[in-house]
């Protein structure tokens, strides 16, 4: 599927010290390492050390940056944010999964989920992918394909999501997904000085196999 939308979900948590140093329960052990998960074209995988300057490249650009939180500025700072995300998951407080477009040998983007409440009730998502790669359906198949692993591989019920008021593409994204708009977060995100109100957007783990199901009865 070829949808335009923008590839920028608020929040990225790439500064280590924002994550709360707590250990969750969840059903499965991933936090062991992560499954490769098999698209169409792609593949979504674990972070690895060699994925820090493809990263850099991709999520450095103005237009990729402007609605997520600021990413690191070099390859070191890369490679530092890739050693947290291994050690969060270990810990079990969330997991990383990075971009991969077929024919690449390394990530072209991420997506995150980070658990916000005891036992991994409930997470919040957030994504960012190179602007090379807008347009060619990259972000809805990871997004379908994370929300299918955390709402069957961890105690998950509820997964929330903020986009900018102004990022309609966002907001237009997180909608075909099938989340929920609840409501505006006013001037809940710091970006260039500026307080920026934010939607809330959510998803329960009942919603999401009852889509799921009408989307496998209408492929049979």
């Amino acid at each position: 599927m070829v949808t335009n939308v923008t590839q920028s979900l608020e929040p990225i948590r790439f500064d280590a010290a924002l994550a709360a140093n707590v250990n969750f329960s969840v059903d499965a052990d991933w936090t062991t390492g992560l499954p490769v998960l098999t698209g169409r074209k792609m593949m979504l995988r674990e972070l690895v050390k060699s994925d820090a300057l493809s990263l850099l490249s991709m999520l450095k650009s103005e237009e990729v940056a402007k609605f997520i939180s600021p990413p690191p500025t070099t390859p070191d700072g890369f490679e530092r944010f890739i050693a947290w995300a291994q050690r969060e998951r270990e810990a079990g407080n969330q997991f990383t999964f990075g971009m991969v477009p077929e024919g690449c040998e390394h990530a072209v983007g991420l997506v995150q989920v980070r658990a916000i409440a005891p036992r991994f009730s409930v997470a919040e998502w957030g994504f960012a992918v190179g602007s090379a790669f807008w347009g060619t359906g990259m972000f809805l198949a990871s997004a379908r394909m994370t929300l299918d692993f955390a709402f069957q591989h961890t105690s998950v019920n509820r997964l929330e999501a903020r986009a900018v008021v102004q990022n309609a593409r966002g907001n237009g994204a997180l909608r075909k997904l099938g989340a929920v708009q609840e409501g505006v977060l006013r001037g809940s995100l710091l970006k260039d000085g500026k307080h920026l109100d934010q939607i809330m957007w959510s998803i329960l783990s009942q919603d999401w196999f009852q889509a799921k199901a009408v989307w496998s009865a209408v492929l049979q």
